[in-house]
């Protein structure tokens, strides 16, 4: 599963790296930077929608179905070999997907012998920020608010990740980006291809301290290798 991540960058530096492969998509000006983002908590991405504009989604896709919101805490992931099947997310894989914005990601590796597992950063070697697969929905509250939310869908590992843990996020490449953000219905046969492990070659992961075990943290010390 994917259940941290970061997004540390500054945002010209953020709109300067999508822009070649997403145009003039509108950014926030302000952001503060993020080395803990955990489930429930606000994520910056691009919705499908057509509006070319990065908005703040809560981590974890409620459905527009959904009668109570707390379904939200068990979708922060959705698993890219069942995704277009599983009611929860099905009906997001064709209509509404996203990138989410990111610079690294953790993943926490079991030691034989160890009860505490040790949490790892993994980042792009030329640490530049990149997008995750995801989906997104908006759900109508009874009282007539609407909330915005969204899932990170995983596969299985590259070899880097294969060393760590037994899933990794979907990484999107750049030239995937127009297809995924496609605001017409997509099929599976259409998609599916996209969800595979990103390139390890491209990929660096380092150990990092336990203080990242608590969402409270929230620090650059966190990714600092152990």
């Amino acid at each position: 599963m994917c259940g941290r991540f970061t997004l540390t960058v500054d945002p010209a530096e953020l709109q300067d790296t999508f822009r070649e492969t997403l145009g003039e998509t509108i950014f926030p000006k302000k952001f503060a930077p993020r080395f803990n983002i955990a489930p429930s908590q606000p994520v910056l991405a691009i919705p499908n929608d057509g509006a070319n504009t990065a908005d703040f989604f809560i981590w974890g896709l409620i459905p527009m179905w959904a009668k109570d919101p707390s379904i939200g805490n068990r979708l922060i992931n959705a698993r890219g070999e069942t995704v277009a099947e599983k009611p929860s997310f099905r009906g997001s894989f064709k209509y509404k997907r996203c990138l989410i914005l990111a610079d690294g990601f953790y993943e926490w590796k079991a030691v034989p012998g160890r009860k505490i597992k040790t949490p790892y950063f993994i980042h792009m070697k030329d640490r530049k920020p990149f997008a995750f697969a995801g989906l997104w929905d908006s759900w109508e509250s009874p009282d007539g608010s609407s909330l915005k939310t969204c899932t990170i869908i995983t596969t299985e590992p590259n070899e880097l990740m294969a060393t760590i843990h037994n899933r990794m996020p979907v990484i999107l490449p750049p030239r995937d980006y127009a297809k995924w953000l496609d605001a017409s219905p997509q099929t599976p046969e259409d998609l599916l291809p996209l969800l595979k492990p990103y390139p390890a070659d491209a990929m660096s992961a380092h150990p990092v301290s336990t203080l990242v075990n608590k969402p409270e943290n929230d620090s650059p010390e966190l990714v600092v290798p152990a």
